[in-house]
């Protein structure tokens, strides 16, 4: 069966221009994200290189095929542009100008206007190169990151790999070899090239969903003004911590601090002087702990945090350590960082229990608050064999 190119040219612009709208409304006007924004450009990429050419055999063949074939590799080049900005940052002008470029240069210098495969080998060259970059962007992803960067994945490492074919077969036998007309043509690359496009568009359209459901989930569990853990997405994160230093008998220890006097803070300076004092403990706090820890806030100006491996020594050491970073911080119109109370409960064989050492901790704070402010309390609780009522005993300790 000989396929017709022009008309599988016809039905790829149609195709990409449908994937396009259908992207730009349901994707990128929902996430606004650089990965849906330089997935659409790819699609129109792909479209115009495409419409030009169907030129191919007119007198405007001369300028048509080469722009073509450098619009087919900006498509590519943004489909690896796009990938990149999933993992860390856009390449540089540069980076994204040069396939193009030299795609555009080796076309213009190779009789455009009688040949239609002018700057072949280049062409099919930097379309396998970038398509492979794509590919290989998204292997680097975490497996956690999405369901569908696999299949993404494997979608572009294949049409990397047909392009590569297509290259060689090009370079060692021209373009009216016979393996080049019979496994690589342009009728048989088009249409495998227009079904991957499906599956790819499909897939980059639910992984800007996952996007976005990603984003609702980090922004419910998040304190709008400390950027810290909402009391919510903490107790969620910290129950899954505990569950897992039981399985393995590890020690943990949970913390309450409350900033002593905060309510003199807002009374004399202002909310506005308060929320600085908020955001000063949150980055003293979370340049303190390890990247492992968890710290929340807990409710008004009262935090909470979970330090895995910690013991309530170390613990201790912590809260001094933050308290110093604190009084490190500068507040608006010179006013003086409040001093803080602690609430130190151990997690540890014993008793696993989240909701009893929050409860534990919650009374040595009150014993911090209640023996003078400016301390850490530590809360030791018996094991329940012993059938006995909980129990504080408090180390204080100037911080």
């Amino acid at each position: 069966m000989t396929l017709d190119i022009t008309t599988l040219r016809v039905a790829f612009g149609a195709l990409a221009v449908t994937l396009f709208v259908l992207f730009y409304t349901v994707a990128f006007r929902q996430t606004r994200s650089a990965y849906s924004a330089w997935w659409c450009a790819a699609i129109a990429f792909f479209f115009t290189g495409s419409f030009a050419y169907l030129l191919d055999g007119t007198v405007h063949q001369v300028w048509a095929n080469p722009l073509g074939n450098m619009l087919l590799v900006m498509g590519a080049t943004s489909v690896w542009a796009g990938a990149r900005t999933l993992r860390t940052s856009k390449p540089a002008w540069l980076q994204l100008s040069a396939a193009p470029l030299l795609t555009l240069l080796a076309s213009v210098v190779d009789s455009p206007a009688t040949n239609t495969w002018s700057g072949g080998p280049v062409f099919l060259g930097m379309m396998s190169l970038t398509i492979g970059l794509a590919s290989w962007e998204l292997w680097r992803l975490p497996s956690s990151y999405s369901r569908v960067q696999a299949p993404l994945a494997f979608a572009s490492g294949f049409l990397a790999l047909l392009y590569l074919g297509r290259c060689v077969a090009f370079v060692a036998g021209g373009q009216d070899g016979h393996v080049f007309t019979t496994y690589f043509g342009s009728g048989i690359t088009t249409l495998i090239t227009m079904l991957l496009l499906v599956v790819v568009s499909f897939s980059a359209a639910a992984l800007s969903a996952e996007q976005i459901a990603t984003d609702l989930r980090r922004r419910a569990d998040r304190d709008s003004l400390t950027g810290l853990l909402n009391r919510a997405g903490f107790l969620d994160l910290a129950r899954v911590q505990v569950d897992r230093l039981a399985r393995t008998s590890s020690p943990g220890t949970l913390i309450l601090a409350d900033l002593d006097f905060f309510k003199a803070v807002n009374d004399t300076h202002g909310h506005p002087a308060g929320d600085a004092v908020l955001k000063a403990f949150a980055d003293a706090s979370t340049d303190t702990v390890r990247s492992t820890d968890l710290v929340g806030r807990y409710g008004g100006e009262e935090f909470v945090f979970l330090l895995p491996g910690a013991s309530v020594a170390r613990s201790e050491d912590i809260t001094r350590e933050v308290s110093r970073a604190l009084r490190g911080h500068s507040a608006p119109g010179g006013i003086q960082m409040p001093t803080v109370s602690y609430g130190v409960a151990a997690l540890e064989a014993a008793d696993y229990d989240l909701d009893a050492s929050i409860a534990a901790a919650d009374r040595a704070l009150y014993a911090a608050k209640a023996g003078g402010r400016n301390r850490s309390v530590r809360a030791v609780r018996p094991p329940r064999r012993t059938g006995s009522a909980e129990q504080v005993q408090a180390h204080f300790r100037l911080q």
